[in-house]
């Protein structure tokens, strides 16, 4: 393993990371995983109880998975997708169009790129109907879109923005429906509601040169798993109607059952329908950004479907009417095929049903972890559970991380906020441990 960890210092720069931490913390040598654990070169367990950054949904090493990537490997690897096309990849955008409602998928490699195709595209779209002028974006206070330049400048986290500030496009931000920041007695609903009022005034001013708002459905991931009602999706499909202003759901993190729906966008009751070319059906967005769980955490792949009315703006003879962006992998056959066996298994094995189910009993078993002094603001929707620590101190997310360890749990905490968001793949057992480490973690003086 020192090997290994020399080498990886000297060679590899890693991603969010201090690289002189480090020294004192070095990362988990990784040899092999299974189910939802990490096994390390020494055999060590650690239960991944973060998915690997939110993109395994089914565990590590699945048989299913991985039989139809090999498969596939005995086929076509990869072929450029302009000018040609695949089964995969045409399987993969028919069966998202069934579950979004949305029509065809472009493609590209990550959660940021799938944010710099939609903005783009929003953008593109109002060009092409000639209102050029509707090009700027509105975000939530703490949204977190990815850090490519136009999604930070999108994005309302500092310490990935204020660095880059000066290469950024302007955005506004409105306030946060986050439920933690409600008024003394004031429901989650009450406060949903009075954020997105807040939302109306800036369209009723700006609608004319707004593109598009985006937002992360229902859980803010970055601005540490902030959690807020699903009225505010509700209305903000309203207002983006009622003002001519395109929606934009960013599900990279939420989607793919993560919610307790295969997409949390559905969790919003259906609004009252309003004449517009945007015409809203429930409250599906005019773009869904998709991108971690949709391989099961196995390859680099993302997705933005759009409405058919988006699609026929860039319909002509011209080619700069067309929509001019481009990945080289974009539309990876392996990567379709990972995608396409996530979504058998969601078929089935039931897996939004069972994961309900799952949700319930883990909650329980989280309820002394609840209930603990140092805990604030408990929290879950769907597979996501989280609460903050009160009196952390500086260093505090360093310090769990590697308690945690110690007893055999993969954790990174936001700040002062803990979250887990497991493998769909965890058990009982699996989670009355992961109960058992976070108390022990909150129990030790040094945490």
């Amino acid at each position: 393993m020192d090997d290994l960890l020399s080498r990886t210092r000297a060679a590899v720069w890693h991603p969010c990371t201090q690289m002189k931490q480090l020294e004192a913390d070095p990362p988990l040598a990784i040899a092999r995983g299974e189910g939802a654990w990490l096994v390390d070169v020494d055999g060590r367990r650690y239960l991944d109880a973060i998915s690997s950054w939110w993109v395994n949904l089914f565990g590590h090493c699945n048989p299913r998975i991985n039989a139809a990537i090999v498969d596939q490997l005995g086929k076509i690897e990869h072929v450029m997708l302009a000018g040609a096309t695949h089964a995969p990849v045409v399987e993969l955008s028919e069966r998202l169009a069934r579950l979004t409602g949305l029509g065809h998928a472009f493609y590209g490699s990550d959660g940021a790129s799938a944010t710099e195709i939609a903005l783009k595209m929003s953008a593109h779209f109002w060009r092409n109907a000639g209102q050029a002028e509707k090009n700027a974006f509105v975000s939530l206070q703490n949204g977190y879109h990815g850090e490519t330049v136009g999604a930070l400048s999108v994005t309302d986290i500092p310490l990935f923005k204020d660095t880059y500030a000066p290469l950024l496009r302007h955005s506004v931000q409105v306030p946060t429906p986050d439920a933690r920041l409600a008024e003394p007695g004031e429901t989650a609903e009450a406060w949903a509601l009075r954020c997105a009022a807040a939302l109306e005034a800036h369209l009723a001013e700006h609608a004319a040169t707004t593109a598009a708002f985006i937002v992360e459905p229902l859980v803010q991931g970055a601005a540490g798993m902030a959690m807020y009602h699903p009225v505010y999706l509700k209305r903000a499909r309203e207002l983006c109607s009622q003002y001519q202003v395109h929606l934009i759901a960013d599900e990279i993190a939420v989607g793919f059952g993560r919610t307790g729906t295969m997409f949390a966008f559905e969790q919003a009751v259906a609004p009252t329908p309003h004449p517009s070319p945007l015409t809203p059906h429930a409250a599906r967005p005019d773009f869904i950004c998709l991108s971690k769980g949709i391989t099961g955490g196995y390859l680099p792949l993302s997705a933005v479907l759009t409405t058919d009315d988006v699609y026929a703006a860039f319909y002509g003879d011209a080619t700069a009417r067309g929509f001019l962006h481009s990945h080289s992998y974009t539309g990876n056959p392996l990567a379709c095929r990972a995608a396409l066996a996530v979504l058998d298994i969601f078929e089935t094995d039931q897996v939004i049903a069972a994961n309900r189910n799952k949700s319930l009993e883990f909650t329980g078993l989280l309820a002394e972890v609840a209930a603990h002094s140092r805990v604030r603001h408990f929290r879950q929707c769907g597979m996501i559970w989280a609460f903050d620590v009160a009196g952390a101190g500086p260093g505090f997310a360093t310090r769990f991380h590697r308690m945690a360890l110690t007893h055999g749990v993969f954790i990174r905490p936001i700040g002062n906020t803990v979250y887990v968001m497991p493998p769909y793949v965890t058990s009982v057992g699996e989670m009355r441990g992961l109960a058992e480490a976070m108390l022990s973690c909150l129990d030790h003086p040094e945490v």
